[in-house]
């Protein structure tokens, strides 16, 4: 049942980042101001300056910041990837030089793994990582898209493949490149989405990294790499609820107040019941996300992969609903800057486009969960 009840702590928490939130509406310095309350890093381990908690914990405090109209889409990167992947698989050193500056705000992770000619297919990732005979670095070479942040973020975990492993099996290795590494350089991408966060092709070209960039294992394969898919999955469905939920809200405040021939527009079924209908699939897409984050906190990394692909697909799908709808129900005030909702109609896509298309998670949920046979 604790995936269906909140507790009192996970409550508290909620309120507070609510309060939080709404009394910051201005984005800049937002980031900071969260991390000193211990949001930012809540699910990573108090012996490095976090929270203690779990992606549950950090998928509350994501939600709640969306609700209020402040998502922080970095949080799905930096804490929720990089700061799991780190956690779980990295060596002390790189524990203690990365994970408390994560916690604290101080640094960023970004997370790199798009590439042009392989997005949903990770087996094609065609970065490469080689080693050099003469002083045990390791040698970089590869391109990457779609890679958010890179220009706030002090360094990148970007995903590669060490040379011997082009066997057609995918053996992931996961390295920390830092920002100002000579042969590391960015493109920002020209996107109609205008967020605060930016996105970038990146170009490695013979990066040299130390023996110690490398994160974990050189050839852990995919249990490495799905620590962070996983929670960015789920992580990417509390960024669409949220969203939803602040969609919803402006949606029912003019609902209530507009009045037209002496009536509230809200009183109307045809405008009541799409806001009902969105209000009940964004709170059954919680309810997955949740699932799914108790499953990865308890350690079951194979149904957490189910139930974190199914949420991020319902998610999406009532986010986008919502967001919809509550430009419908403002009619042309929708697509004002004043009321600030039309732009969440190009914002409320990426949850059904990244990082996994819904036509993906479909295919996941037939072929692994239902059993059907693959049509590629």
């Amino acid at each position: 049942m604790t995936t269906l009840i909140e507790s009192d702590e996970h409550k508290a928490l909620r309120e507070a980042v609510s309060s939080f939130a709404k009394s910051h509406t201005d984005t800049e310095g937002l980031w900071q101001e969260a991390a000193k309350l211990g949001y930012i890093g809540v699910n990573l381990p108090e012996a490095y300056g976090g929270g203690g908690g779990g992606i549950t914990e950090l998928c509350l405090v994501l939600e709640e910041l969306g609700a209020a109209g402040n998502p922080l889409l970095m949080m799905i990167v930096s804490p929720a990837i990089c700061g799991t992947v780190i956690s779980r698989f990295g060596t002390e050193a790189q524990k203690q030089e990365w994970l408390p500056a994560l916690a604290d705000g101080s640094r960023l992770m970004a997370f790199g793994i798009t590439e042009p000619d392989a997005g949903s297919n990770s087996h094609r990732i065609t970065t490469t990582a080689r080693r050099d005979s003469a002083g045990g670095d390791w040698l970089l070479t590869g391109r990457k898209v779609f890679v958010s942040g890179v220009d706030i973020a002090d360094a990148t975990l970007v995903v590669g493949r060490t040379e011997d492993a082009r066997t057609g099996s995918l053996r992931p290795s996961l390295f920390i490149v830092p920002r100002d590494a000579p042969g590391f350089t960015r493109r920002r991408i020209d996107m109609e989405l205008h967020g605060a966060e930016k996105q970038f092709e990146l170009v490695l070209d013979d990066v040299r990294l130390p023996a110690e960039a490398l994160v974990g294992d050189e050839d852990a394969g995919l249990l490495q790499l799905f620590a962070g898919l996983n929670p960015e999955r789920i992580m990417t469905a509390a960024f669409a609820i949220g969203m939803g939920r602040y969609a919803l809200s402006r949606a029912v405040e003019y609902a209530r107040d507009r009045t037209v021939w002496k009536t509230p527009i809200g009183a109307h079924q045809a405008i009541a019941h799409p806001l009902a209908q969105a209000h009940i699939e964004l709170e059954l897409a919680r309810l997955m996300m949740q699932k799914a984050a108790h499953l990865y906190d308890a350690g079951d990394d194979t149904g957490a992969g189910e139930a974190a692909n199914m949420a991020k697909y319902a998610a999406g799908e009532a986010c986008v609903k919502a967001v919809d709808q509550a430009v419908q129900t403002l009619g042309g005030n929708g697509l004002t800057t004043e009321f600030g909702i039309a732009k969440l109609i190009t914002a409320s896509r990426v949850a059904r486009i990244a990082p996994v298309s819904r036509e993906m998670i479909l295919n996941y949920v037939s072929h692994q969960s239902l059993g059907l046979p693959k049509s590629y």
